[in-house]
């Protein structure tokens, strides 16, 4: 079994910490064995043991494994984009693409936990910019300050002004970011709509009318997958419910969770569950997306990432499908960011630095972005280089109101956001929005700024 899927093994099984100790265990007794069988020639041997050192000296700068969680369609792709670019550029690095699939991320970063506690990190992984990041990789010193490359790249003047706090902590800069995402769109199918004399909504009231109108006529209102992407909506239906101030609020303390606003938030989020898919648990969000883009479901709320699917599909913009703010948040850019870090410990830091260079330029970015479905972090990037909803994407992010997202890493620590999501699976089961809403109040307490 490779060191990949050993990892991945331990991830998912959640071996036990015996276990894992015992695996630990074995390599202390096997490194004497080799000194003493090796003894005999050590008087002999100045050239044999600078030999191997020589041999594996070069290797620390020509490889390079970056960890993420782009394994299909136009995340792949726009991975697949940049490593040419990478690969053109550093002819003589090796690249490792460690991507794990599955969750949006949820899959990779337990196989990333599980190598990082084992001192096994990859050179560089993918996280989100926000409080993933800092709240979690810089609170454990797991990963390096990258000011330098900054100044010498010169990207403090190229990245827009919001972003550069978001992944910086004491006056360190963290990571490279190499896209900005939209979390609050909602997806649809402009024949399914037009045929049933739907039009697209904008406040909650008129997405409830719009989904009751489709629901009498047979037609799956909105398509849903797995609980991920529950999150995902359950933070939209926030947002749209309590306006962008109170819903950045929830984050800073200034919101009181427990209020009656979020109590009719959470009662917003029961009713637009009525209007799912019954399979939705099993669904992936692309398995999701199609329902709508096949007719077979009207809208779909999911991040941008969406548009780089439909690109893979070969699908055409405002024909097969179409694109609005979700309901309640027109004017509201909701935000995400991915990132690639520098490991403290990296085994090949000089790859993993040449990685980084081509993750901030601007030719990595305008080879990734247009096929993955997000627009550059960066503010010099071409637009003619994207496609119809990208530029729309680009023109609101620059003229919006901007708030993150919890589902992707800005607005909380992974401890936070882990609390929230098992008070939301709970809540999946038994639909007790009191419950649910105590659930979350304890959550901030525990991990938030209710403390």
């Amino acid at each position: 079994m490779n060191k990949k899927n050993w990892y991945s093994l331990i991830a998912v099984l959640l071996l036990s910490a015996i276990i894992l100790t015992a695996c630990g265990g074995a390599a202390p007794e096997a490194a004497p064995e080799a000194p003493a069988a090796e003894e005999p020639a050590a008087a002999e041997e100045p050239a044999a043991v600078e030999e191997p050192a020589a041999a594996e000296e070069p290797m620390e700068a020509s490889q390079v494994e970056v960890f993420s969680w782009w394994t299909g369609g136009g995340e792949a792709a726009g991975l697949d984009a940049m490593i040419e670019i990478f690969g053109a550029e550093y002819a003589d690095i090796e690249f490792v693409n460690a991507a794990v699939a599955g969750g949006a991320g949820t899959n990779a970063r337990a196989v990333l936990a599980t190598r990082l506690q084992a001192g096994d990190p990859p050179d560089s992984w993918q996280g989100h910019a926000g409080q993933e990041l800092i709240g979690t990789y810089v609170a454990g010193g797991q990963i390096e300050a990258l000011n330098d490359l900054y100044d010498a790249e010169g990207w403090v003047d190229v990245m827009p002004e919001t972003l550069i706090p978001l992944i910086s902590h004491e006056g360190n800069i963290y990571s490279v970011p190499v896209n900005i995402h939209r979390a609050n769109v909602m997806w649809y199918n402009p024949a399914v709509l037009e045929a049933n004399g739907v039009a697209v909504p904008t406040t909650m009231d008129e997405w409830f009318a719009a989904m009751d109108t489709l629901q009498a006529a047979g037609v799956t209102p909105l398509a849903l997958g797995e609980q991920w992407t529950q999150l995902h909506l359950f933070e939209t239906v926030l947002l749209g419910s309590l306006g962008s101030e109170a819903y950045d609020g929830l984050w800073d303390g200034s919101t009181d969770w427990a209020s009656a606003e979020v109590t009719a938030a959470i009662d917003a989020f029961a009713k637009v569950l009525t209007y799912t898919n019954s399979d939705a648990a099993s669904l992936s969000w692309q398995d999701a997306s199609q329902l709508v883009v096949n007719g077979d479901a009207a809208f779909n709320v999911m991040g941008d990432w969406a548009a780089g699917y439909y690109i893979e599909l070969g699908l055409t913009a405002m024909e097969d499908y179409g694109w609005a703010p979700t309901p309640g948040s027109v004017g509201v850019f909701q935000f995400l960011s991915d990132s690639f870090t520098l490991a403290v410990g990296a085994p090949h830091p000089e790859g993993a630095e040449a990685w980084l260079k081509i993750a901030g330029s601007k030719a990595g970015q305008e080879a990734f972005n247009p096929v993955k479905g997000s627009i550059c972090a960066r503010t010099d990037c071409d637009p003619t280089l994207f496609g119809e909803y990208l530029q729309s994407a680009m023109e609101d992010w620059g003229s919006n109101t901007v708030s993150g997202s919890l589902t992707h890493g800005v607005v909380a620590n992974d401890s936070w956001k882990s609390e929230i999501d098992t008070a939301l699976g709970l809540f999946l089961i038994d639909q007790g929005v009191e419950d649910f809403q105590t659930a979350l109040v304890a959550a901030c307490v525990a991990s938030g700024p209710c403390q």
